[in-house]
């Protein structure tokens, strides 16, 4: 079974930093691409970054670019979603997203199975 276990959230002010974490089990880490996605409440949710397993090549949304990294520890089947300059539009719950088949990126969305989820808050 597929288990993606989300953590880091919490509140923080406009300009501020959080890292996310998401470590994975149930599955072969380095099979899959992996990244995040968030989702506000009457919004759909959308993908923002992935991390190819295959040459480790990054991806972002423009919504994101140049304020949060991607990255993983194939050794903590963890990845990691550093978060810099947050506004109070990034405020949202966000996922970890792991490709259904693929351990390449196909852009900053990824298909697949989502975790359940760290509330991610920024005051202005």
């Amino acid at each position: 079974e597929v288990q993606l276990v989300e953590s880091g959230g919490g509140l923080v002010q406009a300009g501020g930093s959080l890292r996310l974490s998401c470590t994975a089990s149930g599955f072969t880490f380095d099979d899959y691409a992996i990244g995040w996605g968030r989702q506000t409440p009457g919004k759909e949710r959308e993908g923002i970054s992935c991390i190819s397993h295959s040459d480790g090549s990054t991806y972002y949304a423009d919504s994101v670019k140049g304020r949060f990294t991607i990255s993983k520890d194939n050794a903590k089947n963890t990845v990691y979603l550093q978060m810099n300059n947050l506004k109070p539009e990034d405020t949202a719950t966000y996922y970890c997203v792991r490709d259904l088949v693929r351990n390449y990126c196909s852009g900053y969305r990824v298909l697949g199975s989502w975790g359940q989820g760290t509330q991610v808050t920024v005051s202005s």
